[in-house]
């Protein structure tokens, strides 16, 4: 009976009008692939909030705490890309059934048989990258759903589901106080199993998926120039978003001497504001274009973020850190309004690889500020390198964006 629903009310949507966002698709499976990012960022994160508790447990040194919260970022960064081909080739749905059973097997394993050493943290790692390749999975799930008219809006609000990064900086070290840090991997299993459940009977694949491909065909994208500029945007957008999500924890904690769970409040304060603009920032590159609002999102990151190098305080930290998400937030929605208007045909291969390049983008981040840290003595240096990427980025649009305006649809908002 629920599937004859769900099957009934996908293709009443999808009759309707489409000047309207919520008669254009299929809301459920819009809900369901909000809920199923939002908690597998929640874990694919995980390790960030825990790492003060960690790094206590198993004596790491400032590098091997980058490291191991990075390790993750960068898993997830390269399963992006076996999750692209994986949505174009066997759809969505089950892509996303897959990759969520294993997260959970992979949890349980780990609270069951315990985790004793640095080893043990980065195959931990590896298990929560499949998490963090939701991304590749959720956004088509949505997307194809939805006309090019509407597509930052979806985009934005299946996206938003990195707002579980605020869950895990909110609730992991307080859990971890009461309970021990190993016992949070398995009480993250209790809230990915019901959304387990509530994915499987909400989301439905979208009636227009294009037809499985060669696999030699699904690289064709990156024969194109836009592809290769594309991704060197989310990994500077997405990069800085989610390596500060990671690394924020041992920021705060290092650098001010906050508690774990003070520092988790911190962070979730500045994770907050970069998810909660997402959807919004692709509502306004819907209005003005994604390369417009990319202009402005790297200009802000890049002078946040070189602040952040000089600051001495903990409020003047917390305010710029929160300018520099609010910013990288709105940038994660403004390419992602780019990137179906390009590359329409190959949504599901060039979300993995843009997505690819985000988490290589965030692992650069989270473990030079490690690495920084320990030959430096202080985190200045890696904030100031990523400040001169933001700076690359909004130089490289200026020179690309004009010709996207020649060479696109013209029916495309740029």
């Amino acid at each position: 009976m629920a599937t004859a629903y769900w099957d009934r009310d996908a293709q009443a949507e999808k009759a309707a009008p489409t000047n309207s966002f919520w008669k254009a698709g299929h809301t459920p499976t819009l809900i369901a692939a909000f809920l199923y990012f939002d908690l597998a960022f929640m874990v694919w994160v995980l390790l960030g909030p825990l790492a003060p508790a960690i790094s206590t447990a198993l004596a790491l040194t400032p590098a091997q705490k980058g490291l191991m919260v990075a390790t993750p970022t960068l898993a997830g960064a390269f399963l992006r890309v076996v999750n692209g081909l994986l949505v174009d080739r066997i759809g969505p749905k089950l892509s996303g059934a897959i990759s969520q059973v294993i997260v959970i097997v992979g949890l349980f394993v780990a609270w069951s048989m315990g985790v004793s050493s640095f080893a043990g943290t980065l195959a931990l790692g590896v298990i929560l990258g499949f998490a963090g390749a939701s991304f590749a999975i959720a956004l088509p799930l949505a997307s194809r759903w939805y006309p090019p008219e509407h597509q930052g809006k979806a985009m934005g609000l299946a996206g938003m589901g990195n707002s579980g990064t605020v869950l895990a900086s909110l609730f992991a070290p307080v859990l971890a106080k009461l309970f021990g840090w190993n016992a949070v991997l398995g009480l993250a299993c209790i809230p990915l199993s019901i959304v387990f459940v509530a994915y499987m009977i909400m989301a439905k694949d979208a009636p227009n998926a294009p037809a499985p491909k060669r696999m030699v065909d699904y690289f064709q994208p990156l024969r194109q120039a836009d592809a290769w500029w594309l991704m060197a945007f989310y990994a500077v957008t997405f990069g800085g978003f989610v390596g500060l999500a990671a690394s924020l924890p041992i920021y705060f904690t290092d650098q001010f001497g906050l508690t774990p769970i003070t520092a988790g409040y911190c962070t979730a304060a500045c994770v907050f504001a970069g998810s909660l603009v997402r959807p919004m920032g692709g509502a306004l590159a819907d209005k003005i274009g994604g390369s417009s609002a990319l202009m402005v999102v790297y200009a802000v990151a890049a002078a946040a973020l070189a602040g952040v190098g000089f600051a001495t305080t903990l409020p003047a930290a917390l305010g710029l850190f929160v300018l520099a998400m609010l910013a990288l937030g709105v940038g994660n929605g403004s390419v992602f309004q780019l990137v179906p208007q390009r590359f329409q045909a190959e949504i599901g291969v060039m979300t993995g690889l843009v997505g690819m390049a985000g988490g290589i983008g965030g692992f650069y981040l989270a473990s030079s500020l490690g690495f920084a840290k320990q030959l430096t003595g202080s985190f200045a240096p890696g904030f100031l390198i990523f400040a001169a990427l933001a700076v690359a980025a909004l130089l490289g649009l200026g020179m690309v964006r004009g010709k996207w305006r020649t060479r696109w649809s013209t029916d495309a908002r740029i």
